[in-house]
């Protein structure tokens, strides 16, 4: 049985769907791709409210490493990808081709990491977030390259912009 629940967030409400297995997904409105209450998912608030907790945690800067169990499906490729994500401490970024060195791909296969990263289903508990181009430029993110920074800026990876 697929349950699901929605939170408020400073990045707009949040659905986070899964089951007896863990947090499949958490997305955000506008994200491409991502997955719309289906008729047949059952909402279920408790089963989601330590998700919920350690989120509102992560997003009132208390909170820095996610501890959840996670249920994502997706290839054996993107999976290596995605684990690799959690090595990327809070407050850092690393580049696409740092992360496909550290995975053993191979310069030219490099945007196949690229397309894991856009893949994850996991935003912001799976930090794709940190993964940025070699020249520093946010490139893509699932939410939005404006969400991307206002996480990166979160985190103090990058500097407050002064309005």
């Amino acid at each position: 049985m697929t349950t699901y629940t929605t939170m408020q967030s400073p990045l707009g409400e949040l659905l986070l769907v899964g089951g007896e297995s863990g947090l499949a997904s958490l997305s955000m409105p506008g994200q491409r791709g991502a997955p719309t209450v289906r008729p047949q998912w059952r909402r279920d608030d408790a089963a989601y409210a330590e998700a919920e907790e350690q989120l509102s945690a992560y997003f009132a800067g208390r909170l820095t490493r996610f501890d959840l169990r996670l249920a994502a499906e997706g290839t054996d490729f993107q999976q290596r990808v995605w684990q690799a994500l959690d090595g990327v401490p809070y407050g850092t970024t690393t580049t696409y081709g740092t992360l496909a060195r550290e995975l053993g791909v191979a310069r030219a296969d490099t945007p196949a990491v690229g397309a894991a990263l856009g893949a994850n289903p996991l935003l912001i508990v799976r930090p794709c977030h940190r993964v940025i181009g070699a020249d520093g430029s946010m490139r893509g993110y699932a939410g939005g390259v404006e969400r991307k920074v206002r996480l990166l800026t979160l985190e103090g990876a990058l500097q407050p912009m002064l309005g």
